[in-house]
């Protein structure tokens, strides 16, 4: 949808952000023919899905069925399967024999759904407010280009970056998170001749091996906490955190058992990698070697205390955990592989989204301060509209709340039913086709 001067919106449902979270959102309402009026913005120009990220040869970790709609909506026009027949390319990809999808064909997938509601969203329009409107029941979001009145809004702007405190000072475009990699890296080209990766998840396996092939003499520090890179937990009985119904359990469960299941089942997406990564980067640190090249150092059991910004990079003041030797290591740039924060109190947490902390006062919240959210991804609040948050719950839903696609069809259908039940049509509404309603001043 093109922008407005001074525009105001009035609608039932808004949502804020329209990544695969949203946009699921957006088909379910589309498929259920949800009387409901739904308008959608993004802070950036178009729809995507980690664009910094959509390296060569990396694929997506999850079955292609478990895309935006075919779990909830085996016959939907938004499946991967028709994406793939209307690209003429449904064959060809069966013939590759792939598990997983590339990534940046999933990337594709996702922009080419999104094209399908244009008329429905507003892009380059980040959220600049968020208030209670003037009676109490709904809320006011202000734009770029203008206010939208709302009686709910629906989160999905994706999990804050996972930041360690003392990298938060030298933050920048020498220092930056695996979401801005591939621009990063790409803005410093051939200036680029020593770099770190903090991490040794998934993503931190990829950037490593997308470095050594697309720098071929660049020196690469890989630092982590742990002893070795790990493989993910791939069982198909660990796997069940990614059924529906394990939803329900972990939720029943309580904050003492929620923690203990996140022990013990951490290994299926988090400071790990697949197996297939693991052994390519091996394979290749091998064949390092027998070139007689020596460009990449593995810190293992390593913690950064330190980080300093130089002329022209940052020295990183790194300590081995258990035989307490420390060194410093200087290095153009550094890449955080370090994850993404959950609602919830300690490292690695938020008590509110950002974009929500300025109305945290009209939310349900426990006593440390956290985001109390239901089962149904709302959030109670006093004085406000409706409130939900989508694909931020991994805390209180589980790891089929991680940023993952495998749920995330599902939850769109139950964020919808929820709303249908708590709001009625917006009296403004007067068809399926008119999704939303201008007023332009």
């Amino acid at each position: 949808m093109s922008k407005r001067s001074s525009t105001q919106i009035t609608c039932d449902v808004l949502g804020i952000g329209f990544g695969p979270s949203n946009l699921a959102v957006a088909v379910a309402l589309e498929e259920s023919r949800s009387p409901l009026t739904a308008h959608f913005i993004e802070a950036t120009p178009q729809s995507g899905w980690h664009p910094s990220m959509l390296l060569d040869g990396s694929d997506i970790q999850n079955n292609p069925l478990r895309d935006l709609v075919t779990p909830r909506n085996p016959r939907s026009h938004y499946s991967f399967t028709n994406y793939l027949h209307c690209q003429g390319r449904l064959f060809d990809y069966l013939n590759l024999g792939l598990a997983y999808p590339l990534r940046k064909e999933y990337a594709r997938y996702i922009q080419w759904v999104a094209g399908h509601f244009e008329d429905r969203v507003t892009y380059s329009a980040p959220a600049r407010t968020i208030a209670p409107d003037g009676d109490g029941r709904g809320w006011v979001v202000s734009t770029p280009d203008g206010e939208i009145r709302t009686r709910s809004i629906l989160v999905g702007t994706g999990r804050s970056h996972n930041i360690p405190a003392n990298f938060v000072h030298a933050m920048g475009e020498r220092v930056f998170h695996l979401c801005d990699y591939l621009r990063r890296v790409s803005a410093l080209g051939s200036s680029l001749q020593s770099i770190a990766v903090i991490g040794a998840s998934q993503s931190a396996v990829e950037i490593n091996l997308d470095l050594l092939a697309r720098f071929p003499k660049l020196r690469i520090h890989a630092l982590h906490r742990t002893f070795a890179m790990r493989q993910k937990d791939t069982s198909p009985f660990s796997d069940h955190v990614y059924f529906p119904d394990f939803v329900d359990y972990y939720f029943k469960a309580g904050k003492a058992a929620q923690i203990d299941l996140q022990r013990q089942l951490r290994g299926t997406n988090y400071s790990s990698a697949d197996i297939d990564v693991l052994h390519k980067l091996y394979l290749t640190l091998y064949e390092e070697r027998l070139d007689g090249r020596d460009r990449f150092t593995l810190h293992n059991n390593t913690t950064v205390d330190k980080v300093q910004c130089v002329p022209g990079g940052v020295a990183l003041t790194a300590t081995e955990r258990f035989l307490g030797t420390s060194q410093t290591i200087l290095v153009d740039a550094v890449v955080l592989a370090t994850g993404f924060k959950d609602i919830g109190v300690g490292e690695g947490k938020e008590r509110v989204p950002p974009l929500l902390s300025a109305v945290e006062r009209n939310l349900d919240r426990d006593a440390d301060g956290a985001v109390v959210v239901q089962r149904d991804y709302s959030v109670r609040t006093r004085g406000a509209g409706l409130c939900y948050l989508n694909g931020l719950c991994e805390s209180s839903h589980g790891f089929g709340d991680a940023g993952s696609f495998s749920l995330l069809a599902l939850r769109a259908a139950e964020i919808v039913g929820s709303l249908e039940s708590g709001l009625k049509p917006h009296p403004e509404a007067v068809s399926r086709s008119n999704l939303l309603t201008e007023v332009t001043p």
